[in-house]
């Protein structure tokens, strides 16, 4: 299987950091072969011109620019979410890289 890029895009990308490691954690466990990082929202697009992104995530403090990143980033082709509050807030990174997966489908 190739490997899959998923972005995370927060206000300051340093919240998500710890969401990052979990969900690299739950990819190795399930031997997905996957780049994970965050970025603060104002660098995703600039990101996106520098490397391969497969999908997009969202923080929830963010979901209000889902619209706009959904227009910018679908035509590129690259899927975009909002993150859920309680996956979220619970750091489980297992269900936000099983959302990603899904979103590549």
């Amino acid at each position: 299987m190739e490997k899959t890029t998923i972005m995370l895009a927060c206000a300051a990308g340093m919240s998500t950091s710890l969401l990052v490691t979990k969900m690299q954690a739950a990819a190795k466990e399930q031997g997905i072969d996957a780049t994970i990082f965050a970025v603060p929202v104002s660098e995703a697009k600039k990101q996106t011109e520098d490397q391969k992104v497969d999908v997009i995530l969202l923080g929830p403090q963010v979901r209000f620019m889902l619209d706009e990143f959904k227009t910018t980033f679908g035509e590129k082709q690259i899927p975009v979410e909002v993150i859920p509050m309680g996956d979220y807030g619970m750091m489980n990174g297992k269900n936000v890289l099983n959302l990603a997966q899904g979103l590549l489908k």
